[in-house]
């Protein structure tokens, strides 16, 4: 896939770049952060499965890509874990609203990645991308959390979604590119450190080498 970085007006490519430095340096509780070491327009996650859900102890792996016209348009979201969940499609595409007629320029990377998060406490059935999922959910939940909780057990734990695989790729959409933070490559990662009350965390010597290293990434793209 063609880097979308020669697309976008300096402008953009500056506040891009502002963004997923904070969201490296301090990002959302139960999500990682690995930025592509190729294209700043391209952003790999790692998304914990909430509690209480049927993906619960699952890591399930998303890609963000950001097109030549963001942010007029929103970027598209894939996920390249195997998930049975209504609003996600079989190639991994995702169906959310903030990504499609919801979507506002000021709502920034965060946002989405929130959002797509809470999908998987709140699924849609009624912009259902997997029907299946989607007349299960509402017609019968047992069927449908036992469904949810196999792919979890089979493909987001213990190494095929999980931290100690690389990430999976969906049947269609932009491949993905090599992206810090892989695994099998690196073992400085961001975590989200123990959380207090207020929901922040302190800060471990790995968190700070990581943060580090990805800043002289980024930078490295607009010198």
């Amino acid at each position: 896939m063609n880097s979308n970085v020669e697309n976008l007006p300096p402008q953009v490519l500056r506040l891009v770049y502002k963004e997923v430095t904070a969201l490296a340096a301090d990002p959302p509780e139960g999500i990682k952060i690995y930025p592509s070491e190729e294209d700043i327009t391209e952003l790999h996650t790692a998304i914990e499965g909430p509690e209480g859900t049927p993906f619960a102890g699952g890591i399930f792996r998303m890609r963000l890509v950001l097109g030549k016209d963001f942010p007029a348009a929103p970027p598209k979201g894939y996920f390249l874990t195997k998930i049975f969940h209504p609003n996600v499609g079989h190639k991994g595409e995702i169906c959310v609203n903030v990504l499609k007629r919801d979507w506002r320029a000021e709502l920034g990377l965060r946002h989405v990645l929130l959002t797509i998060k809470c999908l998987l406490i709140h699924p849609n059935p009624e912009s259902a991308l997997n029907e299946e999922a989607g007349r299960l959910l509402l017609e019968d939940y047992a069927e449908y959390a036992s469904r949810a909780r196999l792919l979890t057990e089979i493909h987001a734990m213990g190494g095929s979604g999980g931290t100690s695989g690389g990430p999976q790729e969906p049947g269609e959409g932009p491949q993905p590119k090599k992206h810090a933070g892989d695994p099998n490559k690196r073992a400085v990662v961001v975590t989200t450190a123990p959380t207090g009350a207020n929901g922040n965390g302190a800060n471990s010597s790995s968190s700070s080498e990581y943060n580090e290293l990805h800043a002289g990434r980024l930078k490295s793209w607009f010198r």
